[in-house]
């Protein structure tokens, strides 16, 4: 992949990569095909059956056009055993393969039919309805765990219990979990609601790993789905794997797909709490630095305030207040006319002379400058026009 032109490995395109597996599979595959398989999670999608074929070891998509479904004799439902007639369908888009349904039978084993008749039986009477399901524990403080005894499903238990929620107490129950123990599973079940109380229990686990669906068999019992029922303690399953559904998980609180799932789902996650528990510590640290800028804020105003109404500050005030009117009146006053060189005429009655009409020739009239007053007698009047306001006046 270095960039040398004599690469000897094959280049492709994501495209053609796909196109290229596309066309193998073509070249190289049977064009029909028999399959044994269990019906799992079947869909009805835009009048397409989707579903999933499965043997309890491994699972390939499957799907029914809408086509093809109106002319089969036998729909598929959850958990149908059957032998399908089929053909691969390889999405060369997104490297996805599928097997196109193109005819399907029902082949029920022993173990599905038992499952079918248990089910008939136990639906009527309400216990797989979702109302009757209680809510799990939000901080479970003590949880009974049963399972075989040693198994790698209980070692990936035990090590989800520890990096999840450590601080919830683990009674670890061993069962059979395969064969005719059916009997011996109701008893521990049981025997620990009897108990719950005095051990301090707050719900119970019923794992059992993977395996065939005949397998777990065990959990198709009506026996075992009536104690579950009426166990006092909300019930996890997590039995099998993801495709797997026995009667148990329909009775149980909880279906978990898988137990380690099932631990999942019942412990709370320890990260998500510290994460929510710093995030509130730094929305209450906000809130407080918040809270104390607004108080200190409040605190500058009327620390503010009280130096704003300071006696020295007002009788500050009032001294400029003072002096800017003692300015202004100096500005109007009449004696500030005079320093600029204007003049006052007053006639014999001291009356101020506005205009050269109110006097008449021979007028005495008193005269205030600056730095002093003179007396002077009118000689002649000449009135001006508006014209010519700037024309001298004879005294």
């Amino acid at each position: 992949m270095g960039g040398d032109r004599d690469d000897p490995l094959p280049r492709y395109g994501v495209q053609e990569l796909n196109e290229a597996i596309g066309t193998l599979l073509e070249r190289g595959f049977a064009p029909r095909f028999l399959v044994e398989a269990t019906i799992s999670r079947p869909q009805l999608h835009k009048g397409h059956l989707w579903l999933t074929l499965t043997d309890g070891q491994a699972s390939v998509p499957g799907v029914i056009w809408a086509s093809q479904l109106a002319r089969l004799r036998f729909v598929p439902e959850e958990g149908d055993g059957v032998v399908v007639v089929g053909k691969l369908n390889f999405w060369a888009a997104q490297a996805r393969l599928t097997v196109q349904i193109l005819d399907v039978r029902p082949s029920l084993t022993a173990v599905l039919r038992q499952f079918e008749r248990v089910r008939a039986l136990l639906e009527p009477l309400g216990l797989f309805a979702m109302e009757r399901k209680r809510p799990l524990p939000a901080w479970p403080r003590r949880i009974a765990l049963l399972t075989a005894v040693p198994s790698s499903a209980l070692a990936d238990m035990l090590r989800t219990a520890r990096e999840r929620w450590p601080a919830t107490a683990i009674l670890l129950v061993p069962i059979p979990v395969q064969g005719a123990v059916e009997a011996r599973i109701c008893e521990a079940i049981s025997g620990l609601g009897e108990r719950a109380e005095a051990l301090g229990l707050d719900a119970l686990v019923l794992a059992r790993g993977g395996g065939s669906r005949e397998d777990l068999a065990v959990f198709d019992g009506e026996d075992l789905a009536r104690r579950i029922a009426t166990c006092p303690l909300p019930v996890v399953c997590g039995l099998g794997h993801e495709d797997d559904t026995t009667i148990a998980d329909l009775v149980a609180d909880y279906r978990a797909a898988t137990p380690t799932a099932a631990l999942v789902a019942l412990l709370p996650d320890r990260n998500a709490v510290l994460a929510q528990l710093q995030l509130s510590r730094r929305h209450l640290g906000q809130l407080v630095a918040l809270r104390l800028e607004r108080t200190g804020e409040a605190l500058r105003r009327q620390r503010q305030r009280l130096q704003d109404l300071h006696p020295r500050l007002l009788l500050e005030r009032e001294r400029r207040r003072l002096s800017e009117q003692r300015r202004l009146l100096r500005a109007l006053s009449p004696t500030h006319l005079l320093e600029r060189g204007f003049t006052w005429l007053r006639d014999s009655r001291g009356q101020l002379i506005r205009s050269v009409r109110e006097l008449t020739p021979g007028d005495c009239i008193a005269i205030a400058l600056r730095d002093g007053s003179l007396t002077a007698r009118v000689e002649s009047l000449r009135p001006e026009s508006p014209e010519d306001e700037s024309a001298p006046i004879a005294l």
